[in-house]
């Protein structure tokens, strides 16, 4: 193995890097400490030298390694012999850490596409500088929400991985790594929506709740905004908005799941998702033209979407709904299909939609499964309209359910014009 020059350029010049930030960091307290903007760049050609030698084995690699580790337990030897607090930063391993990523950006350069390297250093950084803010961040973040972090790794890390990417079973297509696909996309999108509704934008009022809780579910949102109507902490203008903005935004969120599991259905459906999503823009508009500032009221929060146990159902739910298409359009032909999409539109859509994505109708022609999405979906439409009358009242909530319904009826329309 040879050192190209552009190698050794991208090892100098990323060790300089880390370097500075490694000295801006600890620029203010009174201790030198092993590496810097010489050091690192030395550590970093030593191990790339070192590799060099023999980079078969990597025995002079490892016996500077070795080396490095004994000079780095002398200087904390030391350190630690004069008391030093172990709450003053660096008191720690953050200082080891630092001179081992220098020292391994040498064979990682050489060995590594380029930006492997990069990414290192550029991490390594990023947490030099973020530790103030990541010991807050660990301070204010509730122990169930590191359980969830912990339980969304489950879902993508282990049983998806597990799962056989075959057919199971004669009555769907679908296979079972299909299936926990699925429920890994939707999480990961629900997830995502409620961590920055309620980490980023707490605060934000009646907007953001709308749009995020329209990217999370649209059907939860318009009951809990329903809620917060009939205890009057918005105005009545800006709840009816609200719920028809979330509705909106559960366009987009369709055509998005739905391309990720397949394009040209995506494709196809995107002008009728769209010119949907635009009339609910001009129905949210509608509604809330005639409307007051914010009353002042806080969103409540919904609870945590990301829950082994829905998940599990989200599963069950995708295989029923799945194996229950092919057989309908067997027995039924395609008119079957659509009776069922209005049947599971009035429970949650998600399943239903990702099961025509994967095919799970038994090889539905593509204006068929056009036309189910939007039957499903109008079908929605008449399940939120039906949960704003009875959470925030009939009259109250008459504009609001009138553009529901109106966009359901426009949906339908659609389906039928495929």
């Amino acid at each position: 193995m040879t050192l190209e020059p552009e190698n050794l350029a991208l090892v100098l010049g990323l060790s300089f890097f880390f370097g500075l930030a490694f000295e801006e960091f600890y620029v203010k307290s009174p201790k030198k400490r092993p590496g810097g903007v010489r050091t690192f760049p030395m550590l970093a050609l030593s191990g790339a030298g070192l590799y060099l030698v023999d980079p078969v084995h990597a025995a002079a690699f490892c016996a500077g390694l070795v080396v490095l580790g004994i000079w780095l337990y002398a200087y904390y030897h030391a350190r630690w012999s004069e008391g030093t607090p172990a709450a003053e930063p660096g008191g720690g391993l953050i200082i080891p850490v630092c001179n081992l990523i220098a020292y391994l950006l040498g064979p990682i350069s050489l060995m590594e596409p380029h930006w492997v390297a990069v990414s290192f250093s550029v991490a390594a950084v990023l947490l030099l500088g973020a530790r103030q803010s990541l010991h807050e961040l660990a301070q204010k973040l509730p122990s169930d929400e590191i359980m969830t972090g912990g339980k969304f790794l489950v879902l993508t890390g282990i049983v998806l991985p597990l799962l056989p990417d075959h057919p199971v079973t004669k009555l769907s297509a679908i296979t079972p790594h299909q299936v926990w696909l699925a429920v890994v996309v939707v999480s990961t999108l629900s997830y995502a929506s409620y961590m920055i509704r309620r980490y980023v934008s707490p605060e934000k009022g009646l907007l953001a709740a709308s749009v995020l809780g329209g990217l999370y579910s649209s059907t939860a949102t318009t009951v809990v905004l329903a809620k917060q109507g009939k205890e009057g902490a918005f105005a009545r203008s800006e709840i009816l908005s609200g719920i028809v903005l979330a509705t909106s935004l559960m366009y987009l969120r369709l055509c998005v799941v739905v391309a990720i599991f397949n394009l040209q259905l995506a494709i196809s459906l995107l002008p009728d998702l769209a010119g949907l999503f635009l009339a609910g823009l001009l129905l949210t508009w509608f509604c809330r033209k005639n409307g007051n500032s914010d009353g002042g009221g806080q969103i409540a929060m919904q609870s945590n979407p990301l829950e082994l146990s829905a998940a599990l159902l989200f599963a069950l739910l995708f295989v029923a709904i799945s194996a229950a298409s092919t057989w309908v359009r067997m027995k039924f032909g395609e008119s079957g299909i659509y009776w069922l999409a209005s049947i599971v539109g009035v429970t949650d859509i998600d399943p239903f939609v990702l099961s025509m994505a994967q095919g799970g109708a038994g090889g539905a022609p593509l204006h068929v499964l056009d036309s189910a999405i939007l039957i499903a979906a109008s079908s929605n439409n008449i399940l939120k309209s039906i949960y704003a009358a009875i959470f925030l009242g009939f009259r109250s909530s008459l504009p609001a359910t009138a553009c529901l319904v109106a966009l359901s009826f426009a949906g339908v329309l659609l389906a039928f014009l495929v």
